[in-house]
């Protein structure tokens, strides 16, 4: 049966046929065609492509970044398994490989390896996600809260990690349009928040927030953040908002600095559709992704947010469990401070 299924996925042309091989596996079920995709690519990862080439994935802006990833090519050389870099990495990295654009990994890749913070990890989910990599995460950061080995882990880890001694940790996100008039004038997909925030000026504004077509809430604020689990130990976290475990099914939206006793975080399926707009005063206002992309708000522009349909895989060591991370991190960022 094993070898069979194996054939089968080996012929396998992508989207068209993965409807079909879902059912025969018992994988289409309530999480539609994204859930359909997520669970055939984790049964693949989770030993029929043994062989598929590592994206490897440094952020170019850290030397120790770059350094970690050459020692992770040499190593999965001397296990027998080829990797896959894009071009500015190798021409830094001079490897003896020839450089592929990441949007030529789909059909090949099934995860990469991240190295960076989790600001790295942010961004290299929203790139991946889209085709299903997987992605384990090198710390080379401060807190690392998505990361999963340390650089010195990296030698006794990564391999079990690469041949099946894993779990498989999805992550729900988030799609953003900004709407101008009738005009979808940009589009945004994120992992942990998106922020709708005043400028520079120290002005309350006011925020509403729309659900299920109607305002729920006006808020004199300084923003409001649009998070989902994953985000709730970020920006949320600042702003006051619950630490959410990853398998909640929720959106949290949390007024930043309100002008209010009464403002206070409220949790929403993920599916609602959320519509945050600025009524007043009409000053700078901005809207902003994981902390990474955003754009200007102009007057009656509404920020319109729902669940992604893309999920962000993360491979995790046997035995993870958020709630020591949890601990561990904050406790680091508590000692962190602690001299100060």
């Amino acid at each position: 049966m094993a070898c069979d299924l194996a054939g089968q996925l080996k012929d396998v042309n992508h989207h068209l046929a993965l409807g079909a091989l879902s059912a025969q596996l018992g994988l289409l079920g309530a999480g539609g065609w994204q859930g359909t995709v997520e669970k055939v690519r984790v049964a693949r990862t989770g030993g029929l492509h043994v062989a598929a080439p590592v994206g490897l994935l440094p952020n170019l802006d850290k030397p120790e970044a770059l350094q970690r990833a050459w020692e992770v090519a040499q190593l999965l050389g001397r296990l027998g398994r080829s990797f896959a870099i894009e071009p500015d990495a190798a021409a830094l990295l001079d490897l003896d490989v020839e450089p592929e654009p990441l949007e030529t990994w789909a059909d090949r890749v099934d995860v990469a390896v991240v190295f960076g913070g989790d600001g790295t990890l942010l961004q290299a989910a929203k790139r991946l996600a889209p085709y299903g990599i997987a992605l384990v995460g090198v710390n080379l950061g401060h807190l690392g809260f998505l990361t999963e080995l340390e650089p010195e882990e990296i030698e006794s880890e990564l391999p079990g990690l690469l041949t099946g001694a894993r779990v498989v940790d999805q992550r729900n996100m988030l799609r953003a349009e900004v709407l101008r008039g009738d005009e979808v004038v940009e589009r945004f997909l994120a992992l942990n928040d998106v922020v709708i925030a005043k400028g520079p000026f120290s002005r309350l504004i006011r925020v509403e927030v729309g659900l299920r077509g109607r305002p729920a809430f006006v808020w004199p604020a300084d923003g409001v953040v649009l998070s989902t689990p994953t985000g709730s130990t970020a920006y949320a976290l600042s702003a006051g908002g619950p630490v959410l475990s990853p398998d909640v099914r929720a959106l949290s939206i949390t007024p930043i600095c309100p002008h209010s006793f009464y403002a206070r975080t409220v949790a929403v399926d993920p599916a609602e559709e959320v519509r945050v707009r600025i009524i007043a005063p009409p000053a700078d206002a901005f809207v902003t992704v994981d902390g990474q992309h955003g754009i200007q708000l102009l007057p009656d522009d509404v920020v319109v947010t729902r669940r992604a349909r893309e999920q962000a895989v993360l491979w995790r060591r046997p035995g993870w469990n958020f709630y020591d991370v949890l601990r561990r991190k904050l406790q680091e960022e508590e000692g962190a401070h602690g001299g100060e």
